[in-house]
């Protein structure tokens, strides 16, 4: 690796770990139960974790943005790391990873705030986890060669494997509690119906 090169692999190395380090943060949050809580780990621990390695993931791309700017092979403006779609290279894909930025940036700013915001504003805007990462996918796979083949097509195939069997581990875990929110319903049904019948005279037990 030449000087003239190492912005080059800084931008690949680090634009991997930040793709190791969110399909780690969206495969907690999918694991994680209605409790907030993972097997074997307090409330607390879960949520410190899944902040830090989101906070960790935003540098990398940080610094992942930064060397592809400077690298002299290709000009690339900075205001397209946020700007989606405002590079004249690769304009597609680098778009694709403007957006993941943005949405990156959006999921971390109302978590850090979350206390303060209706949980009606916060949760959509947290369910953009969902989207953000293929999209940040779709653009490592397409705006370089490097997750194409190798070892490292390897690691995005078994990213993706891991957020697809989480993805069905959730939605299995959302399908059990069906019945048992069918039951609840059905309890309140009946008391709303025996609360609304007409209640039965009085017999006057008077003696006469």
């Amino acid at each position: 690796m030449s000087g003239g090169t190492a912005f080059w692999y800084a931008s690949r190395a680090t634009g991997v770990v930040a793709l190791l380090l969110f399909t780690t943060v969206l495969v907690l949050g999918l694991m994680v139960t209605r409790r907030g809580r993972l097997p074997g780990l307090p409330g607390f621990a879960v949520t410190s974790l899944h902040r830090n390695l989101s906070l960790l993931g935003l540098a990398f791309i940080v610094v992942h943005v930064l060397t592809a700017v400077l690298d002299g092979y290709v000009r690339i403006p900075l205001a397209s790391a946020v700007i989606p779609f405002a590079s004249g290279y690769e304009r597609f894909w680098l778009g694709l990873g403007a957006v993941a930025l943005d949405l990156v940036i959006a999921l971390i700013l109302t978590s850090l705030i979350r206390g303060r915001l209706p949980r009606s504003w916060w949760r959509p805007i947290h369910l953009l986890a969902y989207l953000c990462w293929p999209v940040a996918l779709a653009h490592g796979i397409g705006a370089g060669s490097d997750l194409r083949r190798g070892w490292l097509l390897d690691m995005a195939i078994g990213c993706a494997f891991l957020v697809v069997a989480a993805t069905a581990w959730r939605l299995a875990a959302a399908a059990r509690q069906v019945p048992r929110a069918a039951q609840v319903a059905a309890v309140f049904t009946r008391h709303a119906e025996r609360s609304h019948q007409p209640s039965r005279p009085v017999r006057d037990r008077t003696p006469r």
